[in-house]
């Protein structure tokens, strides 16, 4: 009898979004048999390649291929052989799982599994970066390194190819339905279903051996009709194991005398037929949570999740879905917030079974709710993170005990186990069009949820995206507010990675949109960073036309904050262009601003630059005056560094004009207020340390 692998935990697929990190407290499926093909990839990984038999060194990563039907096994033996292959140390680097098909049967773009990669390896990835950036990342990521990588459900090579390293010592373990055509050196261990040995086997595991024992033929006759796949033989160990009463012969009986549907490949029929008879033998409303799971974002669900779709409680819900993962239906982390998965071979069927019994607009129906219920989640994630008597946390009081979170750690820990459903019921929401207002709150809590967890540095990777999705609705829906603000929002990540042409492009885009809204702020806002961009760009003659425009509209607003920034930022772009006395007028004018608004300290700074300006223009004795009178302004607003290097400034500029007795005076007093300001930051730490 041929050894043959089982995962007896669930269905043997595993499905989930690109890169989804499980916690680390996931309960680990059960492993037997398959010692064959095992051996058989293991010694393909030890076999030559082309490469060192022509007496080259390898290139790049190889490539080991399991290729199999969904529901064969194929994920549960990559999992089995990374495991193995990791346990000795072979792979001291670590094994990075990423999953290339979503649940809906769409490839996942290769640039968000790059991206993915790159999260799993701990590499900050620029946000808005294309795939090519990424795909040479995660290269020079490996490059230095002796991992196992594991792509589960490959469409084809071109999902392969971008990800595999220059590095062989790195292994990649691919699983996909058919051969990878197009990556040299691959040789496939193609996998079908169990021995009728191995799968009494497993059905005596889950039932028990009595029930096998007294009948041990009808085992092997139910074995043959689930086709020796072990998620139908998963499954319907489950549908015997809830029924105690039933015999063997009764669930072998009952899928024999099932029709097939004949538009199915004749391999999945007969996990169809035993997902048909699980179904129907559910009671009605627990079939129609399981119906509804067809909606759950990339497969993934929590029981408020089921609860909102279904219309139950949260206690059913959580009920409901445990017995779904007994019966093989679903799978679970079994993290303290329980996260539960529709496995990939199983999603299809589920999405039929929903078009076939429920109506359209039920089902949008239920999809509202559950993004409406993902929406004040996601609320009451950010309030959590506000002070006790802020607004937002007396109306968190206000909602249902089961939406609240008792602290900001137990909201970070749901957001960053849900991340990857919360993304996914996003970019859903938006490609579905009929729930356009509902997916833009959807986005809007996503954003102010993940920048008060996490901060905007660390999310912009996925604060992109999102803008993007807004910028998808605002586009779609002829919403030119949220188009510039969008907009806005995108061009301001490139220019903060560098990306400022592509920013320029945005910003101007951003006016024309502000302009159709009559929205002053966010024309006003464009012109600026248009600006800017310029400025960045080393081209300070349109730097300062945008800057004038932005101050033009400013000055007829009468906004004199910003009047007097904007003043500050041509005074800038003059000085870099030479331009020393406009620069001065400039400056001038931000001071008088500044002391209209009785900011002291940036008046102080603005007379700094001013007399910067007029030491490069050559006006030494009107530069030390101006200085002068910066460091009394300096020191009324107690600002000690501005005034130290104001000091340096005047000390450099006597210097120059012949008097160094006094420059050395003014170094001294530099030194004496820096030296007086460490030790007073020296003494406020020992008093925080000791209140």
């Amino acid at each position: 009898m041929t050894d043959q692998a089982v995962d007896t935990s669930g269905p043997a697929e595993a499905a989930g979004t690109a890169g989804a990190k499980e916690p680390p407290d996931v309960t680990l499926p059960q492993f037997f048999g398959r010692e064959r093909e095992l051996r058989a990839l293991q010694e393909d990984i030890e076999r030559a390649g082309l490469d060192t038999l022509a007496g080259r060194k390898a290139a790049r990563a190889r490539v080991l291929l399991i290729a199999g039907r969904p529901g064969s096994g194929r994920t549960a033996l990559a999992s089995e052989l990374a495991r193995r292959l990791a346990e000795p140390g072979d792979y001291p680097d670590g094994v990075f799982r990423i999953s290339l098909t979503e649940p809906e049967g769409e490839r996942v773009p290769p640039e968000r599994t790059a991206r993915a990669l790159l999260d799993l390896l701990h590499v900050k990835a620029p946000p808005g970066a294309d795939e090519d950036e990424l795909s040479e990342m995660v290269r020079e990521a490996f490059a230095g390194r002796r991992a196992l990588i594991l792509l589960d459900d490959a469409v084809d090579a071109q999902q392969v190819d971008p990800l595999l390293p220059d590095n062989p010592d790195c292994l990649v373990v691919a699983t996909a339905t058919g051969p990878l055509t197009g990556i040299p050196g691959v040789r496939p261990c193609t996998i079908g279903g169990l021995d009728t040995g191995s799968a009494v086997q497993l059905l005596a595991r889950a039932i028990g051996q009595v029930r096998v024992t007294v009948d041990p033929r009808t085992a092997e006759t139910l074995a043959e009709e689930c086709g020796g796949q072990p998620a139908a033989l998963t499954l319907v160990a489950g549908w015997l194991a809830a029924r105690p009463g039933a015999s063997v012969a009764d669930v072998a009986k009952q899928l024999r005398d099932r029709q097939d549907d004949p538009e199915q490949p004749a391999a999945a029929r007969p996990l169809a037929r035993v997902f048909r008879l699980v179904h129907e033998s559910l009671p009605p409303a627990a079939a129609r949570i399981l119906r509804l799971l067809a909606l759950a974002p990339a497969g993934l669900a929590d029981a408020h999740t089921a609860s909102a779709l279904a219309g139950c409680s949260v206690s059913a819900a959580r009920t409901t879905l445990d017995d779904f993962v007994r019966f093989g239906l679903l799978r679970t982390n079994g993290a303290r917030v329980p996260q539960y998965e529709v496995p990939g071979c199983l999603a299809p069927l589920v999405r039929a079974v929903l078009e076939e019994q429920e109506r359209p607009a039920e089902i949008q129906l239920a999809r509202a709710r559950m993004l409406e219920r993902t929406v004040r989640r996601l609320q009451a994630c950010r309030a959590v993170t506000d002070p006790e008597d802020s607004p937002a946390r007396r109306r968190l009081a206000g909602l249902p005990r089961s939406l609240r979170f008792p602290d900001p750690g137990s909201a970070a820990e749901w957001l960053r186990i849900r991340e990857p459903a919360l993304l996914a019921s996003a970019r859903a929401a938006v490609s579905d069009g009929g729930l356009d207002t509902l997916a833009r709150r959807l986005v809007a809590a996503l954003v102010r949820a993940l920048a008060a967890h996490r901060g905007t540095e660390e999310a912009a990777p996925v604060l992109y995206g999102l803008h993007g999705l807004v910028l998808d609705v605002a586009e779609r829906r002829d919403l030119p507010r949220e188009k510039a603000a969008a907009l806005l929002n995108l061009a301001d990540l490139d220019a903060r990675t560098g990306r400022t042409r592509e920013a320029l492009a945005r910003y101007r885009a951003a006016l024309d949109a502000g302009r159709a809204a009559n929205d002053l702020y966010a024309t006003g806002r464009a012109m600026e960073s248009a600006g800017g961009a310029y400025a960045e760009l080393g081209d300070y003659n349109r730097a300062s036309d945008w800057y004038g425009r932005a101050l033009a509209q400013r000055l007829s607003q009468g906004e004199r904050a910003d009047e007097a920034r904007l003043y500050g930022r041509l005074g800038a772009v003059h000085t870099y262009a030479g331009r020393y006395g406009e620069a001065l007028r400039n400056w001038r004018a931000a001071a008088a601003g500044h002391r209209r608004l009785g900011d002291v300290p940036a008046q102080a700074r603005a007379l700094s630059e001013a007399a910067r300006v007029q030491e490069y223009a050559g006006r030494p004795q009107e530069s030390l005056h101006t200085c002068r009178e910066a460091v009394g302004l300096a020191g009324r607003a107690g600002d000690v560094r501005l005034q130290a290097a104001l000091e340096i400034r005047l000390a450099d500029t006597l210097d120059r004009l012949g008097d160094p007795a006094a420059a050395r005076l003014h170094r001294a007093a530099a030194d004496r207020l820096l030296d007086e300001d460490g030790q007073a930051a020296e003494q406020g730490e020992v008093d925080l340390r000791n209140p």
